[in-house]
Parts: C-alpha cells; structure tokens; sequence
C-alpha cells in the first residue's frame, strides 16, 4: 500500500514532466540543429556556429525578420493606446452593456486565426487596400489591443479612484489626474501588455499569411513558404533568435508584472505628482 501510495505522489510530477518535454522538446531540438555541422537531415556531425554568420548575410531573411519587427513595433504602439484608453473607458466609464463591450474588445484573441486572417483580408480587399505592411500593422495591432486591454483593465481593477478623486479636490482636473495619478500606476501594466503583444505579434505565421503582400513577408511567414521546399540551417539559426527575443519579451512582462504586485502589495500605490 505504501509502494501505491509513493507511485501515486509521483504520478503528478511524471504528468507534468512529460507535458513540458512535449512542448519544449521540439524547441530544444531547433536550437540543437542550429548548431549542427550538417547542413541537411537528422544525423549530428558535430557542433558548429557557422550558420549565423551565413544568416546575417542572408538578405531575404533579415528583410523579413526587420519587417517583423516594424510590424510588431507599430502594431504594440497602436495597441498600447487604444488598448490603455479602453480599458480605462471600460473600468472607469457608466455605460450600460460594459460586459457586452469587454466581450467586443477581446473576441479578436478568442476568434481561430484563420477566420481572423480570412475576415481581414476580404475587408482590406472590398475597402481597396493593398496588402503590404500596412494591412500587416492594421491586423497585428486588431489581435494586439485584447492583450494590453486586459492586462491594463485588471490593474485599473485593483486601483482605488480616492487617488484620483483626490488629485481633483486638490485642483487637477481629469486630464491632468489622470495622467499624473492614473498613467504613472498603470505603466508597469501597460509594459507588461506591450511586452507580451510583441511576442504574440513577432510569432504570429496566420493572420501574417493572409494579409502580407508579396513584397513585405514577416519572419513567420517566410519560414512557412521554405517549408514548402527545403529548410536551410540558416532558418534554424533564426528561429533560435527569434525564440530568444520571444521568450526575453515574456520574460520581461511577467518580470515587469510581478515586480509592480509585489511592490504594491508591500508598500501601496504612491500616485505621482499631486
């Protein structure tokens, strides 16, 4: 019985270890090959980092990585100003249906991205707009704003509006307390959103698909056309940084996130510039 009862502890943690071998194991072996000698293939040849060198040479997959990364620039400045006041507007508003709203505003993260892609691509087509890097921000900042509103929306949650009422008896009025009391609390929450909605934005291959032109691929969507054909080892090297520039950026969000729970939950909100 006590043999059962000691496999029974362990089922848990064998579970959960099998689960993070089965997402990361696919990752750690992209890594791995970036690595490789042999350019083609499974069989490992020994350890090399000639790759990289070949991959910042490579004109066509830094213009699309750049391209991901103007896309996902612009598409997290849009989202972090339209999500920031939205979610103030849902938290802070009177407005009858707030749910109904909340619910609007985040069913671009909750609709499949194909139908996403699909939805997007015919109204860029009936309102004329070519498809190029501007559909491209337009569509990463529509999936974008969810991540930031959310995350800015729970933070407002938890704020007490005394400090603005405050900041109004001593004679600001809403704009200026709102931004010297409101914005410098909810920074940390905003980063923390922009962070996570660059990753998402840096990562995303279907949306990506439908509306980039032929003259602006992203990253993503130039790895998918060479999967149609041959995988250089160069796109193993790029994908490797790619993952650390994904995994840094949700790293810092979650760093960025913890750090201002932490700091609240030991010291109070301290509104700025009263």
């Amino acid at each position: 019985m006590k043999l059962l009862r000691r496999a029974a502890r362990l089922i848990p943690g064998f579970y959960l270890l099998l689960t993070l071998a089965f997402i990361y194991l696919p990752v750690l072996v992209v890594i791995a090959f970036s690595f490789n000698q042999q350019p083609k293939g499974l069989m490992w040849t020994g350890f090399t980092t000639q790759w990289y060198p070949q991959l910042f040479a490579n004109r066509q997959i830094m213009e699309s990585f750049m391209n991901s990364l103007v896309v996902a620039l612009w598409s997290c400045l849009i989202a972090a100003v339209v999500g920031s006041v939205g979610a103030v507007g849902l938290c802070r508003g009177k407005l009858r249906g707030n749910a109904l709203l909340e619910g609007a505003a985040t069913l671009p993260i909750m609709v499949p991205e194909i139908v996403l892609g699909l939805a997007l691509m015919t109204t860029f087509s009936l309102v004329g707009i070519p498809r190029g890097m501007l559909t491209l921000v337009l569509s990463h900042s529509a999936f974008c704003i969810p991540y930031i509103l959310l995350i800015v929306r729970a933070r407002l949650a938890g704020l007490d509006p005394a400090y603005e009422e405050a900041a109004r008896d001593l004679g600001a009025g809403p704009l200026r307390a709102f931004w010297d009391v409101t914005v410098p609390l909810i920074a940390p929450a905003i980063l923390s959103g922009v962070l996570l909605a660059f990753a998402m934005s840096l990562d995303d291959v279907v949306i990506s698909y439908y509306v980039s032109g032929a003259e602006s691929p992203t990253f993503p969507v130039y790895v998918y056309s060479k999967l149609k054909t041959d995988v250089p080892p160069t796109i193993n090297a790029m994908a490797t940084v790619t993952l650390g520039v994904t995994f840094l950026a949700v790293a810092l969000s979650r760093l960025i996130n913890f750090r201002g729970e932490k700091k609240e939950e030991q010291n109070g909100p301290v509104p700025a510039n009263l």
